[in-house]
This record gives C-alpha cells, sequence and structure tokens, in this order.
C-alpha cells in the first residue's frame, strides 16, 4: 500500500501569517482576545485560547486594554472604525489577498463604480469586502448574474468592478466573469481568486483520480475544505473527512492500493501529521518524507536573493508570482521593464516561470515585493563591462538632463553622457536629447562605485566617417544628392550629403539675387543638391542648388521684346542707377537718368531696395546678356498716350459745335 500526501496540504500562507500573529500577540504577554475566529479550526482555537486569548462576537464585547485581532478573513471598515474609536490595538490577520481585494473596492467607489462580489453572500470573507462599499452586489454564480442584468436594463450601464471571493471554483469565476462582460460595457474585472486555493484544488482532484481512497482533513465549518471533500468525491468513490486523527479509523481503508491526503487552508501542519503518523503505521510504502514536505511549505526569503516563481495573475498595476512559500509575490509594473511603450502582457502571461529579485519581504503582512527589472539590471552590469572590453556600440534611452551632461537607461543601468560627447551642437539644449534612443560607447565603468560613463558622439563619429568613406568613393561632378542644411554663413550654406559637408555658394542657393542665405534655407532643412566639383585631396566639395536645366536668360527673351513694359523688383542702388530683377537671374539696370522725369541727385531719392516699379525695356544686349529698363520711357510714353486723348477730344468737341451751328442754321433757314 502506498501513502501519498499532498505538496499543497494544510496551511496556505494567508492563514499560517494569521495564526503565526496570533501566536506572536498571545505571547506578547499582553491581554488579547479575537474578534471571531482568526481561522476556520477549533483545534487552532483552542491552542489559542490556552495561551489566555479570548474570543469576542462584537467591538463592543473587548475589555478595554486589550489588542483585538482580526480574523484571516478581514473585517469591514465599519469594524475597523469601531475598534478606532474605542482606543483597541489592533493586530489586523487578513490574508493579504483579502485585505487586496478591500483596497480595490476602495478605489471603485471613489472612482464612482459599484462593486460587483461574486461568492457566497453568508461567508465571512464575502461579508468583510462588502463592508467596504456603501453599496455593493453581491453574486453566487454566473445565473445569478445574469438575472440580476435582466432585472434591470440600466444595470448595463453602470461602471463596475468585478471581484471574487478568493476561494470560488475557477470554472464559476470564469463563467460569471465572461456573463458580466457581455452584460456591461463599463466594466473592470480583478481576477482575485487565490492561486493557493486553486493549486490546492487542482491538486487534490488528481490526486483522488490517481488514488483508491481520500482522506480530506479540516475543519467542519471551513468552505475551502468542504470543497475539497466535493471535489475528491467527484473523482474517488472512497472519501473519507476527518477534522482530527482521532476521528480515523484505518481499518476503513483496508485493502486500498493507494491512499491520498490533503487538507484544508485552515488545517495545521501538526493535525495533518497525527493522520499521516496514524495511517503510516498502517502502511508498508511512504512515498515522500512528511518533514521535507513541510521544510517546502515554510521556506523563507530575503532581500536581494533571486528567486523562481510562476506567473498565476496580471493586473494594469502587479503582476502576481507564486513562490512556492508562505509568502505572495509582487512585481509593481514599474519594477518589470524599464520600456514604457512595452506591454505587461506582451513581456508576462500567466503560468510563465520567471526569475525575479526579492526587493522587500514583510512577513507581517506576509508580502514580497519583487523586482525583474533589478534583475536585469544585475545581469546588465556583466554585459556593460563586456561591451566596454570589446567597444562595441550599446542602445539605451535619455531619460533625463543633469549637470553637464544627459542620462541614459541601457538595461536599468544609468549611464552618464557628458556634454561634449551627445554629438550635440554647443549651443543646442540638451533637452532634446530626452526620450530619445541613442546609441553610444562605453568608456568608463566603476562597478563599485556604480559610475558608468559613454560616449554618443563616438559612435557618431565612426558612423559618419563610414559614410564619408563611402560618399568619398563614389563622389563625382553632377551627382546628384538628398541633404540637410547645417550651418549658414554670409557667403553660403553647407549641407550633409551622408558623412560629408559640402558648401553651396551663396550664388548657387537660387537664380534669383539674395543678400543672405537664410533667404532660401535655413538649418536643418532637406534640400535637393548636386556637385559642381570635388576636390578630394584638400576634402573640399562646391555643391549647387539652381536648376541650370531652365536657362533664366531664355525665359526671359521668351517672354519680352524691346519696348514691353515690366513689372520688376529692384534689388541694388548704385550711384549711378539701380539693378532691377525682371525674371529670377535677370536682372535690368535702369540708369540715374532713366529713373525719373526731373533729375535727381541719386537713386535712393526715388527708389528703396525690394521696391516693386514698372518699367520699360529700352535695349536687350544679346551678346552681353545685358538689358537696358527706364521708368522715365514709361512716364513719357503714359504723357503723350493722355496728350494724344486730350487732341482727339478738343477736335471731336470742335466738330461738335461746327455741326451745332449747321443744324441751327438750317433750322433757321
Amino acid at each position: 500500500m502506498r501513502l501519498r500526501l499532498a505538496q499543497t496540504a494544510g496551511f496556505c500562507y494567508g492563514v499560517r501569517r494569521a495564526v503565526e500573529l496570533a501566536m506572536e500577540a498571545a505571547r506578547s504577554g499582553r491581554p488579547c482576545v479575537m474578534l471571531g475566529p482568526v481561522i476556520h479550526n477549533e483545534s487552532v482555537i483552542e491552542e489559542l485560547r490556552d495561551l489566555g486569548v479570548g474570543l469576542v462576537e462584537r467591538p463592543e464585547e473587548v475589555p478595554p486594554g486589550c489588542t483585538v485581532i482580526l480574523r484571516s478573513h478581514g473585517e469591514g471598515r465599519a469594524i475597523h472604525e469601531a475598534l478606532a474609536a474605542r482606543g483597541a490595538q489592533v493586530v489586523d490577520a487578513a490574508c493579504p489577498n483579502v485585505a487586496r481585494i478591500h483596497r480595490l473596492a476602495q478605489e471603485a467607489e471613489a472612482e464612482g463604480r459599484t462593486v460587483l462580489i461574486l461568492g457566497d453572500p453568508n461567508h465571512a470573507e464575502v461579508l468583510a469586502i462588502a463592508g467596504w462599499c456603501r453599496s455593493p452586489v453581491i453574486l453566487e454564480d454566473a445565473e445569478n448574474v445574469t438575472k440580476w442584468f435582466t432585472e434591470d436594463q440600466k444595470r448595463r450601464e453602470m461602471p463596475l468592478t468585478l471581484v471574487s471571493q478568493t476561494t470560488i471554483p475557477q470554472e464559476s469565476w470564469e463563467a460569471a466573469a465572461e456573463k458580466t462582460k457581455k452584460e456591461c460595457t463599463k466594466l473592470k474585472i480583478f481576477d482575485t481568486i487565490c492561486n493557493a486555493t486553486r493549486k490546492r484544488q487542482l491538486e487534490a482532484k488528481a490526486l483522488a483520480a490517481q488514488c483508491d481512497a481520500m482522506i480530506v482533513v479540516g475543519g467542519r465549518a471551513s468552505s475551502n475544505t468542504r470543497r475539497l471533500y466535493e471535489l475528491c468525491l467527484a473523482c474517488c468513490s472512497r472519501v473519507l473527512w476527518v477534522e482530527r486523527a482521532a476521528e480515523l479509523e484505518p481499518s476503513d481503508l483496508c485493502g486500498m492500493a493507494s491512499i491520498g491526503i490533503t487538507a484544508g487552508a485552515s488545517t495545521p501542519g501538526w493535525i495533518i501529521k497525527e493522520v499521516y503518523d496514524k495511517m503510516s503505521d498502517e502502511i508498508m510504502e511512504i512515498e515522500e518524507s512528511f518533514a521535507e514536505l513541510l521544510e517546502k511549505s515554510i521556506k523563507t526569503l530575503n532581500t536581494g536573493e533571486k528567486v523562481t516563481g510562476v506567473v498565476t495573475g496580471i493586473t494594469p498595476t502587479e503582476i502576481y508570482v507564486d513562490l512556492g512559500t508562505k509568502h505572495a509575490g509582487y512585481i509593481p509594473v514599474s519594477e518589470l521593464t524599464d520600456d514604457p511603450t512595452v506591454k505587461v502582457e506582451d513581456l508576462v502571461k500567466v503560468g510563465d516561470e520567471i526569475e525575479t529579485y526579492v526587493m522587500r519581504v514583510n512577513d507581517q503582512e506576509g508580502v514580497v515585493t519583487l523586482s525583474k527589472k533589478r534583475l536585469d539590471t544585475v545581469k546588465s552590469w556583466d554585459d556593460i563591462e563586456q561591451a566596454r572590453e570589446d567597444r562595441t556600440t550599446v542602445e539605451g534611452v535619455v531619460t533625463e538632463e543633469n549637470k553637464g551632461g544627459v542620462v541614459v537607461n541601457i538595461k536599468g543601468v544609468r549611464v552618464f553622457v557628458p556634454a561634449s560627447q551627445t554629438g550635440l551642437p554647443r549651443e543646442a539644449p540638451m533637452s532634446e536629447l530626452i526620450k530619445q534612443k541613442v546609441r553610444l560607447r562605453i568608456t568608463e565603468v566603476n562597478r563599485s562605485r556604480r559610475r558608468v560613463v559613454g560616449s554618443i558622439r563616438a559612435v557618431a563619429a565612426e558612423e559618419r566617417a563610414a559614410k564619408a568613406a563611402e560618399v568619398w568613393e563614389s563622389i563625382e561632378d553632377g551627382k546628384r544628392y538628398t541633404g540637410t542644411v547645417k550651418s549658414l554663413t554670409s557667403y553660403g550654406a553647407f549641407v550633409d550629403i551622408g558623412g560629408v559637408d559640402g558648401m553651396v555658394h551663396i550664388s548657387e542657393l537660387s537664380w534669383s539675387r539674395i543678400k543672405h542665405p537664410s533667404e532660401v534655407v535655413k538649418v536643418g532643412d532637406t534640400v535637393e543638391v548636386y556637385v559642381i566639383s570635388a576636390d578630394k585631396e584638400k576634402k573640399k566639395i562646391s555643391l549647387g542648388m539652381k536648376d541650370h536645366s531652365q536657362d533664366p536668360w531664355a525665359t526671359f527673351t521668351g517672354k519680352y521684346n524691346i519696348g514691353d513694359a515690366a513689372n520688376v523688383r529692384v534689388v541694388k542702388l548704385m550711384t549711378f542707377g539701380a539693378f532691377a530683377e525682371i525674371v529670377p537671374g535677370v536682372d535690368g539696370l535702369i540708369h540715374i537718368s532713366q529713373i525719373a522725369d526731373h533729375r535727381i541727385d541719386k537713386p535712393g531719392d526715388v527708389l528703396s531696395e525690394g521696391q516693386m516699379v514698372d518699367v520699360k525695356i529700352t535695349d536687350i544686349d544679346f551678346d552681353r546678356q545685358k538689358v537696358s529698363l527706364s521708368i522715365r520711357a514709361l512716364l513719357e510714353d503714359a504723357q503723350r498716350t493722355q496728350s494724344a486723348d486730350e487732341d482727339g477730344e478738343d477736335a471731336v468737341v470742335a466738330s461738335s459745335e461746327e455741326g451745332s451751328t449747321e443744324v441751327a442754321g438750317e433750322f433757321a433757314e
């Protein structure tokens, strides 16, 4: 015969924590009372009574000066407020998983949401959760969820938060959650089933299916023990439910080839050992040492330790990890990754095994705060040191600007980049690098001082040098490039054509006459340029932007002839006259004598640069491509036209007067 003990039998970490807190309070020497049984196990309650711990049912019954131990199922807000009003010292033994549901309920109500609790309406845990809500709704299963929504159609529009009793069956939760999703349009769901309970139930079912008989150990008042009994009974024909070994008669199981033992979450280890030892006297083979199993269940954790667990739940703020100990493991989302763009669901999934770093152990609350990011950081230091030795390029995100440079985060390691190594122009603000992904070279590592220095400029310089070599190898006159304007001077613009800067002279920026390159381009502009000449020895490149396929002189001669009038822009004033742009790239001279129809001392008396004026084209020198313009000639033409018009009007008037006289004469005759 074989005796098999479930690995998760007995106290879960929440119950163990509650009992340890109660025992610690009992041994402190202060008078103590339990406000209701701290757990559902009469043997444990009797042991606490033997240590002098009393039992009361209401806050009003607490004797003055007594320490009050609250049960593992938790209590509602009203109980806490009543005890605070009496000035009682409280030891809150609520399971961390249950306490979390209390927080979720409070947050939901603060957001104006109604809390929907799935579970047994009469269970102490459910009543405690409801005690943190003003208007909670308690539903037992998916069928009741449907009924509740059907009763009032307006409920479908209510903002709801769905939580559950920690010990309900997983299939019940999934069915109810799916039904609520379909009914409610403003729903937040939190899977608050205790993973320890889930594991215990799954293991009990599996064990019952493999054994000829099962023994379920636990208090008759324990709902999770009752659920274990029901699950085992569904898989095994012979199941015994006992509270203590005294109720067990081994002869009742004679002839069974294999016997499994499991226990509810409120069953202490010494009671399980009683049952186990009693059965061991009757069998020949023991599958595993009970002492070893107990040792596994009370494994301790220390800050800074590296641990491996299984992801059991994911919320917008935390990842829950089962470490196989009495503690509940949580990874805050901020401790999962440094990349704000990554979704949690893309990094971890329920059921994944995850290696983490212990940040903080809270034995009082039974909670361990874990960090994946910090464990990765430890590994990242090794990668950083290797990168420095190998002179390899690494990538990171600029997180902040500080005095003298910027800080780059590389897999959790802070790398300082001095201002001179950022690669930015001296006048450029370093803040423009914030949140940018950059490539850099590690130049200094001091692990003991946690100091790392890097250079963005070094990588940029190497990449630029490589690109420059490619450009010089293939450059030739007339070749076209798409470049970026890097800087401006009074005589031209420097353009980066891919690792090499070339200069576009001011005369090559535009066909129009300009005073400064900023009239055509600005720093950062993307421009199309072509190579006028390239000196590979002196490393100088002359570039052009003007489109030589369009000849401005041809444009001018195709549009204008001698004697035509044109509206031109004055571009330069000289002592002898003014130059005016007729079309982009073709200027004409207005001699000082042709600026006005009267004598002037200088062109500036009448004209100003940028002014638009009407002129007459008086001469075109096709060989020398020169044009003479005249404002005066246009004015004189206008005067002649006006005089001619006036002469014509006089003649018409005279003719009319003569005709009138003749007509009058005729009438007179």
